[in-house]
């Protein structure tokens, strides 16, 4: 590996500790249906989004439950000490984006043949913390504030 590319995995990889996600891949359902679930939670409260995924009639939203509790458990991961109740913790961006498409034949009248398309999708859930979120707002104000004196 050249140091170009070195340079970038670990500016790539110290971005990433600051980011608390869970991935999904090739999850066999359409990317449509779980569109429909993603929706449903995205900028929500983490607790409340739960309940909600567990509440919902749509089997997309088991899935989308165990990734938002994959990333809760990743957040902890990173956070050893803090509490996840201080946090307040809520679902920043969910993605669903159109996985592999598996291609077969159905048989139709007369001979023919007819292609089915069984699509599967790949989901991605990023969780921010709004405490964070609000101190580095201040600290950021607190800059400007410091220049603008200057």
């Amino acid at each position: 590996m050249g140091a170009r590319k070195r340079i970038a995995a670990e500016e790539r990889k110290e971005a990433n500790k600051s980011l608390y996600f869970a991935k999904l891949n090739d999850c066999p359902s359409s990317p449509r249906k779980m569109r429909l679930v993603a929706d449903m939670i995205r900028g929500m409260e983490v607790e409340k989004a739960l309940y909600v995924l567990k509440t919902s009639p749509k089997d997309a939203s088991d899935k989308v439950r165990k990734l938002v509790l994959s990333a809760m458990a990743n957040w902890q991961q990173k956070n050893q000490g803090a509490r996840m109740e201080d946090s307040h913790l809520y679902v920043k961006t969910i993605q669903v984006d159109g996985g592999r498409m598996l291609k077969r034949l159905q048989t139709a009248p007369q001979g023919r043949a007819h292609r089915v398309r069984k699509r599967s999708n790949h989901v991605t859930v990023f969780l921010g913390s709004r405490k964070e979120e609000e101190e580095a707002l201040l600290a950021m104000q607190e800059e400007v504030k410091e220049e603008t004196e200057n």
